[in-house]
């Protein structure tokens, strides 16, 4: 199992003195720390506009983290395609892959706050077939140099990425996959699935099953393993642990509902989010109490002995997966998250790293 970190730039359930240039001096720090204590890769999101998460270019923040970084591989988390240009996007992934070294980590997604889209000015209708026509242009761009495109968003007769690509994305590319669509375009696009903990861990299961299936049917091979994205609290005090969880991340699922108006109506009418539709029933029906009591308990959080023992048990259950730990999120203060950094490290990535096949990059 390789473990990596996710830096989502919050400032949502912080006072408001918290300025946005802390909330990046605070990442930073963490990204450094992470390096020195031996994680897998950074994972910073792409969100724009709303104390939810601002990281308009994370790209940007990687290439300056290169250079505050001496080894920790660097993952896009993801790179929301429908937001930019496949061409813009080509080009930067392949410079800063020419400028590190290969250290990077190729993710992308499709979006899903409306609020996002409209501000941006690209309609929410047209994300799953933005991404679809993007995503195998910017593959293919990163495979052979040469970006072409035919289709009604993104026409663009052959063009070469300067610098030129050093390394195949084959195996360093990453797809975030929250709906059954998403799920079969990672499979079609060769890509490792990623996912957010958020649901019981036997639904989750369904969801790899389905995830490999289609991948060998395209593929003929057996995919690498998926990432698990999860909010993490980690203390050798269980008291303090669970409290904290309890407290920070139903903040962090808070946030969630409210950026992404998963109370809404709007999902059942945009094309291509149908499936969310089912999550506003979900919120109604159980109310955040409820919503909050499942999405804590599937957080990765607790004493480093708990921890492990979940992380065994989803390895036991689904098979090997790589794991995103995201340390810092809804008021949860710097100490704290840097304690539960540290502790992580220290007692349960030894053990963790050597859970399942070590593949891949």
């Amino acid at each position: 199992m390789r473990v990596g970190v996710q830096m989502v730039f919050q400032s949502y359930g912080y006072d408001e003195s918290m300025s946005d240039a802390q909330v990046y001096a605070e990442e930073v720090e963490l990204a450094v720390l992470a390096d020195e204590l031996g994680f897998h890769a950074l994972w910073p999101v792409e969100h724009h506009f709303f104390d939810y998460a601002f990281c308009p270019d994370n790209v940007a923040f990687l290439a300056y983290m290169a250079g505050r970084t001496r080894q920790i591989r660097l993952g896009t988390g993801a790179v929301i395609l429908p937001w930019n240009d496949p061409l813009r996007v080509a080009e930067r992934i392949a410079m800063l892959d020419v400028l590190t070294g290969g250290r990077v980590l190729f993710g992308m997604g499709r979006g899903l706050a409306r609020r996002e889209y409209e501000s941006i000015g690209i309609p929410m209708d047209e994300s799953r077939e933005r991404f679809d026509e993007a995503a195998p242009m910017i593959l293919r761009a990163l495979e052979t140099g040469m970006l072409a495109g035919d289709g009604p968003h993104y026409p663009r007769a052959p063009t070469p990425i300067r610098p030129r690509p050093v390394g195949s994305f084959t195996d360093r590319t990453y797809c975030v996959a929250m709906s059954p669509d998403s799920v079969e375009a990672a499979a079609d696009l060769g890509a490792r699935m990623v996912a957010f903990s958020q649901k019981p861990w036997d639904d989750q299961v369904e969801v790899f099953r389905s995830y490999r299936e289609r991948f060998v049917d395209r593929h003929g091979r057996a995919p690498h393993p998926p990432m698990m994205c999860d909010f993490v609290y980690c203390d050798p005090d269980g008291a303090r642990a669970e409290a904290k969880a309890y407290e920070h991340i139903t903040g962090y699922l808070t946030s969630v509902v409210e950026h992404y108006e998963l109370a809404g109506e709007h999902f059942k009418s945009v094309q291509g989010y149908e499936m969310y539709a089912s999550a506003v029933d979900l919120v109604r029906a159980l109310g955040m109490e409820g919503m909050a009591e499942t999405y804590v308990a599937v957080q990765a959080w607790g004493t480093p002995s708990q921890i492990l023992e979940k992380l065994r048990a989803r390895c036991d259950a689904a098979g090997d997966f790589d794991l995103t730990c995201c340390f810092r999120y809804a008021g949860l203060p710097l100490d704290d998250a840097r304690r539960s950094m540290q502790t992580f490290a220290d007692e349960v990535l030894p053990t963790a790293s050597t859970f399942g096949a070590r593949v891949g990059v």
